[in-house]
């Protein structure tokens, strides 16, 4: 079980990915516990002294001018979870669930928010439990803070809706028992503080960001194959070249590249060829992966920045008793940061495309045609390739900006929202489009590589070969293809080619 002491403000993106791939075990930081009763505090003075503030004592969004009397305040919070939980689609996989409630715990812990302890502590209890609400994926703007998925989410606490209990959906009544649990009553300004809030978005797009390191760590090892595969020149990689553009992500992905291409048999086996230059999917690597991995670092930075962040509105002052309303809320940041992911994720796909349609083609590889003896009879890997076209095309369509695409909501109150909640939910099936090409890279690159036995690739890239044989067979002829690439898709996902990466080439490793 993952064990996880949560200070306020201080998750780093390692915490989070734990979090996201596998249950977790929650302590919040006792020092934390004055800033959030300072905050209940200040929301109790406000209504004794019977000031007029947003959210706590008046309606919400166009309705921010009626004032609520006193008598209706517990009802006023309880009606907005209820009346915001309007989502529609599949329910959220339980991962993104527990991810999202942590975002949610860590925001409201740092005492900005108005929330009681108690309030806290049940959320807590909850991800400890594995007991997660069942939120529909769509529905949100993000922009009044990812509303609908957050009401959902929050409406477990109440006794409504449905949750999931060791992996079996039951009601949130049924929940709640199996956590010891009742139904809660809120107090003024709860409700607004847990729909409140970017944690959907963010939720998604730290999963993206996981999801394309994962995917850029196996690219980068099946680019290589790729290289040894095509014999490759090593020259386009030397430290110079890269030093003498500057940029830091070119120069990292270049001594990866250098590391795992190390010490190779192949690489002395055309060492007096003739040929002058390699096409740009194989030569163009550090460059293409290199983009790719500024984008990744940008989105990576502003996302734990998120992360840490506290989204809700108003936000409570207690030090200077001051409750103010603003926009943190507004979900651009998240939204800006997935765009930067989806091109990476697109390009990462679109190179790797290329190089199958390389080592596939006799005439620029100098492999057997679609890489399989006695072709004609056998199509080898031919359909496997347009398998990757095809994934590499949707993912051109899915990289379109969502947060270009802003639509006005609450009666023009919201007039302009950041769609950053759908631009990084995307990112899932881009990942997964991506994850899948350069599985078939992998398989496409490691038969290319077992043909030019007997010189041998890097002495990393055999631990890689021996990885890849130890599960898949060298393709000799036609067989039912449909296993190879399902278990090479695993490789990829599962982040088993990570360890090949130097040392802080990826954020959250």
């Amino acid at each position: 079980m993952n064990e996880l002491v949560l200070t306020p403000g201080q998750l780093s993106l390692h915490d989070l990915r734990q979090v996201s791939r596998k249950a977790v075990q929650i302590t919040l930081d006792p020092a934390c516990y004055p800033a959030i009763h300072s905050s209940v505090a200040c929301v109790n003075k406000a209504l004794a002294e019977n000031r007029v503030v947003y959210g706590i004592n008046t309606g919400f969004g166009l309705l921010a001018n009626t004032r609520i009397p006193d008598e209706q305040l517990e009802a006023l919070q309880t009606s907005i979870l209820l009346s915001h939980a309007t989502g529609v689609g599949q329910f959220m996989e339980e991962s993104t669930v527990r991810l999202m409630m942590v975002l949610k715990i860590n925001s409201l812990a740092r005492g900005l928010s108005g929330v009681r302890l108690e309030l806290i502590e049940a959320l807590v209890r909850l991800v400890n439990l594995g007991i997660y609400p069942c939120v529909p994926e769509k529905g949100s703007v993000g922009a009044s803070g990812d509303l609908a998925p957050l009401a959902h989410m929050s409406c477990l606490l109440l006794g409504e809706g449905h949750a999931t209990v060791n992996g079996q959906q039951v009601s949130a009544l049924e929940a709640l028992s199996a956590a010891s649990m009742e139904p809660m009553k809120l107090a003024p300004k709860e409700g607004l503080a847990l729909l409140n809030g970017t944690q959907a978005s963010t939720a998604f797009a730290l999963q993206g960001l996981f999801g394309v390191e994962d995917v850029m760590a196996s690219a980068i090892i099946s680019g290589s194959l790729a290289i040894e595969a095509a014999m490759g020149s090593r020259a386009p990689f030397g430290e110079r070249i890269h030093q003498a553009r500057g940029l830091t992500g070119q120069i990292d992905v270049a001594a990866a590249y250098r590391q795992i291409l190390d010490h190779s048999e192949i690489e002395q086996a055309h060492a007096d060829c003739d040929k002058v230059q390699d096409p740009y999917s194989l030569r163009c690597q550090p460059q293409v992966m290199g983009a790719c991995l500024e984008q990744i670092r940008h989105a990576a930075r502003l996302l734990e920045v998120e992360a840490n962040g506290v989204t809700d509105n108003p936000l409570v002052f207690a030090d200077d008793d001051l409750i103010i309303s603003g926009g943190n809320f507004h979900a651009e940041p998240t939204g800006m940061a997935a765009e930067a992911l989806a091109l990476a994720i697109a390009e990462i796909g679109a190179i790797s495309e290329r190089r199958i349609a390389l080592l596939v083609d006799q005439h620029l590889s100098g492999l057997p045609p679609f890489l399989v003896q006695n072709s004609g009879v056998n199509s080898g890997f031919m359909i496997a390739h347009n398998t990757a076209a095809a994934l590499a095309s949707e993912n051109r369509c899915l990289c379109h900006p969502s947060v270009a695409d802003s639509l006005p909501t609450s009666a023009n109150q919201e007039d302009h929202v950041s769609m950053a909640t759908y631009g990084a939910r995307r990112l899932r099936e881009m990942n997964s489009n991506t994850a899948a090409i350069v599985a078939i890279e992998l398989l496409a690159a490691a038969q290319g590589v077992d043909m030019r036995k007997p010189h041998r690739p890097s002495e990393q890239l055999q631990q890689v070969m021996k990885k890849v044989r130890k599960d898949i067979a060298f393709y000799d002829q036609d067989r039912y293809f449909f296993p190879d690439i399902q278990k090479a898709i695993e490789f990829v996902t599962s982040g088993q080619f990570n360890r090949f990466m130097p040392t802080r080439l990826l954020t959250s490793l």
